[in-house]
């Protein structure tokens, strides 16, 4: 997991397998290797990437970042999905993966109810306006 999540990160920050070697004190090709998950980074290079990435090293080892259509895992294959791993700004706003938008049918516009169990956490649901069809 570390390796996919390490190459999408690195990508999504627009560096190179050189750039990301030069902040981490370490080859091109020790990067390259992590990537391919041929081996895998020491602790500190851990700290020290989730840092550049602004994440945590257990979500940089163990929680999938990439958001392509052929990445969203469903473990059970039972309609239940693992998009990915999202920030919330400092305004409270999340930007919900790519993926999940297209299976849920999630556009610009559309309004989603949050619902959240102190237990059991969050969830959004998509709703319809009910005044949608009023106003035609």
């Amino acid at each position: 997991m570390i390796g996919m999540n390490l190459k999408y990160l690195r990508k999504k920050y627009g560096y190179s397998q050189e750039d990301l070697a030069e902040k981490l004190e370490v080859s091109r090709q020790s990067v390259a290797k992590w990537e391919n998950e041929e081996s895998i980074p020491d602790v500190e290079k851990c700290v020290t990437m989730a840092q550049i990435f602004e994440t945590t090293v257990e979500m940089l080892l163990v929680c999938p970042f990439y958001e392509e259509e052929s990445d969203a895992l469903t473990p059970d294959g039972d309609g239940k999905y693992i998009f990915g791993i999202v920030k919330v700004s400092e305004r409270g706003q999340i930007t919900l993966p790519k993926h999940a938008r297209k299976v849920f049918g999630i556009e610009a516009g559309d309004r989603l109810l949050v619902l959240g169990d102190e237990k059991k956490g969050m969830a959004l649901a998509k709703i319809k306006n009910p005044f949608d069809k009023l106003m035609k």
